[in-house]
């Protein structure tokens, strides 16, 4: 891959990564595996969700990642009663000036943590959607493009759903990722009362990267090399998703293109500048689990996990034929 002013290589993506990932890291402790596929989402260019029980450091993760960049950052609490205006911004009338003043909502921003997005009615979860796949807002009629980057984190709590809105699949698909945080081991769960013993070592974090870098490793992503025989072995996962007996509706088109990117930005984390079939194994659950429409919600990752037993691994010399 070729460096110049706006094209980063391989090499200075997974510099970028490590430094965000060591600063994240002096908030969260273990999750390494979570932290570097948020990373990851953040470098496709995608968004991702986290779905987990509360106080497993959901919004915790959100807020260091943020921290790590010099850029925006805006919090939305989804309740019942948010409209879609709140999260948009409206027009409002200026008297002194006889005039309508476009106010921005908090999704004008850089890094968005929207909290418990279930919360909020579909109508309100509605409006996330053009922000999400377009990068843009539109509020009576004209349109404003949101600055880049623009990167979302949802979180939802699946345990308590009275007065929750189910996230419909349309929505789902937007996300390039579904994540979990699990809870920490014992070892983890102590290294976490000697940290936060005295205060919380969030406040203390510094940005490591700025928002124009954020950009520059989203555009070098893109040229990470993927062979032809790994592009199709993507494929034939994808094709397998759609005639499985135990899935009702497979992976679309949209689906495919996040896998490809998250698969490209995890190389370049990695600190490759080519994808190898591993990294599409290491992706499959994550980018795919909450696209397709299970018979049985609970067994997609046993699903998943059976597709990948099923279709053939590339063994073909996969590297750029530039590598010796």
């Amino acid at each position: 891959m070729m460096e110049n002013g706006n094209v980063w290589t391989f090499d200075k993506i997974a510099e970028c990564a490590g430094a965000i990932r060591e600063n994240m890291g002096r908030v969260i402790i273990g999750k390494q595996d979570v932290i570097k596929l948020v990373i990851a989402g953040l470098f496709a260019g995608g968004h991702i969700l986290l779905e987990d029980t509360p106080g497993t450091g959901k919004t915790m993760l959100a807020k260091s990642l943020a921290r790590s960049i010099d850029a925006e950052f805006g919090r939305i609490q989804f309740t019942p009663d948010l409209l879609p205006l709140d999260l948009t911004g409206q027009n409002v009338y200026h008297q002194k000036e006889e005039q309508f003043v476009f106010v921005p909502g908090p999704v004008f921003c850089n890094v968005l943590l929207a909290d418990e997005i279930n919360r909020a009615t579909p109508r309100t979860q509605s409006s996330l959607l053009e922000c999400m796949e377009e990068k843009q807002v539109t509020v009576d009629g004209e349109t404003r493009v949101l600055e880049r980057p623009f990167f979302l984190i949802a979180t939802q709590n699946p345990i308590e759903t009275a007065g929750t809105y189910p996230l419909p699949e349309a929505q789902l698909d937007r996300f390039c990722m579904q994540l979990k945080m699990g809870f920490p081991t014992v070892m983890e769960e102590l290294d976490i009362m000697d940290r936060f013993i005295q205060d919380s070592p969030l406040e203390r974090l510094e940005p490591v990267c700025t928002a124009a870098e954020i950009v520059q490793a989203q555009e070098g992503c893109r040229h990470i090399y993927v062979d032809e025989s790994v592009r199709r072995y993507i494929a034939h996962i994808v094709e397998a998703t759609r005639k499985h007996s135990d899935i009702a509706l497979g992976v679309n088109p949209r689906g495919t293109l996040a896998y490809l990117r998250c698969c490209q930005a995890y190389a370049a984390i990695e600190a490759r500048d080519f994808v190898t079939p591993d990294d599409v194994k290491k992706l499959c659950v994550p980018v795919l689990g909450h696209r397709i429409v299970a018979y049985r919600a609970e067994q997609k990752e046993t699903i998943l996990q059976s597709i990948l037993e099923q279709v053939e691994v590339p063994t073909e010399y996969w590297k750029p034929q530039n590598e010796v």
